[in-house]
């Protein structure tokens, strides 16, 4: 079974993700870290790509659902993979549904939950001891927090609708939020 990450900046998806592919094997496709790996590809496609992000524009949905459907493809039938970063919207998400389906994967949704307020401390301590440049800007992190609020939280609803989330305390040590996960995988 396939995994989706959700949560808001800041509670750790990105920690965990890399926790269970270390211990499970899975193949973590992280939405960012697609586009530069197809950027850098010299292909028609990373080409184009490369065009959007040297430019700092948004890479448009098309291109990004392509992205999704190309490494979908690319990752054996008994390779699990855990997504990191996508769907964003709702629109992401119908698209993805499509590709999981035509795909014959499964998947299941790890909602990481925690508050605004713990979550902006967490990145400003890891834009200190990292120094995390995407962290730094206090009004940038904000601005992504607010849309993942309004454009990702439909995208959790709609999948809870489905009974395909899990909904996991994000308070805590990494260790114990990682135990918090593989319990509610295993129950699922």
């Amino acid at each position: 079974m396939d995994l989706v990450f959700f949560g808001i900046q800041g509670s750790g998806k990105g920690t965990q993700a890399r926790m269970l592919a270390e211990e499970f094997g899975y193949y973590i496709f992280e939405a960012g870290g697609e586009l530069r790996k197809i950027k850098a590809s010299g292909t028609e496609l990373g080409e184009t790509v490369k065009n959007y992000i040297d430019n700092g524009e948004l890479v448009p949905f098309e291109i990004i659902m392509k992205v999704v459907k190309e490494a979908v493809g690319n990752v054996p039938e008994e390779q699990q993979i855990l997504f990191d970063g996508i769907p964003r919207d709702l629109d992401q998400m119908n698209a993805f549904n499509t590709i999981m389906n035509t795909a014959g994967r499964e998947l299941q949704c790890v909602h990481i939950l925690l508050n605004k307020d713990e979550a902006v401390e967490r990145i400003k301590s890891r834009a200190a001891i990292e120094g995390r440049a995407d962290d730094a800007d206090q009004e940038k992190v904000l601005r992504r927090m607010d849309l993942f609020v309004d454009k990702t939280m439909p995208v959790i609803k709609a999948y809870e609708s489905a009974g395909k989330v899990i909904e996991v305390d994000g308070q805590g040590t990494v260790e114990e939020i990682y135990e918090r996960i593989k319990s509610g995988i295993s129950n699922a």
